[in-house]
């Protein structure tokens, strides 16, 4: 494996490692408001988030070289976009299908914006179309997300519509990462991660502002901490990704974006003990993490 891979593969490590954390920090989130009798809403939820990202999104900027000049020359359209897809609306739907799932399935799932990829890449910047082994490979996975939502062990509430929320949040992810591929020759990684970090906090917050009143009580001391390391997670995560993908092909990187449901089922069974895997879990996750890795495989061999 020459030199450069394998720095790939560290660092794309190292990004599932913190993403996959995300899993089981939201879930404890949420745990720990019901335990202090709270009530929970998709407003105090979509505030969490707002939280969130706007310090995530304010640190990047504030790391960022030149992230004003990189904003005048950048059109403002593909910023709105890349913000509406990466941030805004894959969270809109993410935040609520972790809360309605247990964090493996919803890592599991999350594994899924690697086929809409293969899907969308081919209708928004021209790459080729999917091959026969790749479909194969979609057709499998799609029958492992179906085995693993059928079963997917105790934590999750509604699997079926977690499924349909992580599932529409990948979706909008991946429209972010393919609109970034257009702003990246005129801003830098870090700043565009921190506009769309910050624009799409800014925006959760607004959705979220009808539980303000209970700010104080949704954000004490633990959840200030579980908020800073999000926040951390979001800003090196993403930066970090997105700078990668400035550096190494795309099918190379898409090969590693495997790692991230692994991680996030891993992190999320040892870190919550309110999760155990069920037999659709044992079944399908490993269904859905093969179909993955073949269809990154095969997308990578392609001529």
């Amino acid at each position: 494996m020459p030199p450069s891979t394998l720095k790939a593969l560290f660092y794309s490590l190292i990004c599932a490692l913190l993403f996959g954390s995300a899993f089981p920090a939201i879930k404890s989130v949420y745990a720990h408001w019901k335990n202090q009798g709270l009530e929970i809403t998709i407003f105090s939820i979509w505030l969490f988030a707002g939280v969130r990202f706007i310090i995530a999104g304010t640190g990047l900027l504030c790391a960022a070289k030149q992230p004003l000049k990189d904003l005048q020359i950048t059109p403002w359209r593909l910023i709105a976009l890349f913000t509406l897809g990466q941030t805004l609306l894959q969270y809109i739907f993410f935040y609520l299908g972790v809360y309605v799932s247990s964090g493996s399935l919803a890592a599991i799932l999350a594994g899924s914006g690697s086929f809409w990829w293969m899907i969308l890449a081919p209708i928004i910047i021209k790459t080729p179309w999917p091959r026969t082994a790749q479909w194969i490979a979609v057709t499998f996975g799609f029958i492992g997300v179906t085995i693993t939502v059928y079963s997917p062990g105790s934590g999750a509430t509604n699997p079926l519509l977690g499924a349909i929320l992580i599932l529409l949040s990948t979706l909008f992810g991946s429209i972010g990462i393919i609109i970034f591929s257009k702003i990246k020759p005129t801003m830098g990684s870090k700043a565009a991660s921190g506009f769309a970090l910050l624009l799409g906090g800014i925006a959760l917050f607004l959705i979220g502002s009808p539980a303000i009143p209970e700010i104080s009580q949704l954000f004490d001391s633990k959840i200030i901490t579980l908020t800073l390391w999000l926040a951390f997670v979001s800003a090196v995560g993403f930066a970090l990704w997105n700078h990668l993908s400035t550096i190494y092909p795309v099918s190379l990187l898409s090969s590693y974006r495997f790692l991230i449901p692994l991680c996030g089922v891993i992190e999320s069974l040892l870190i919550l003990k309110s999760e155990s895997p069920g037999l659709g879990l044992f079944i399908g996750g490993p269904i859905v993490l093969i179909s993955i890795y073949l269809a990154q495989k095969s997308q990578k061999s392609t001529p």
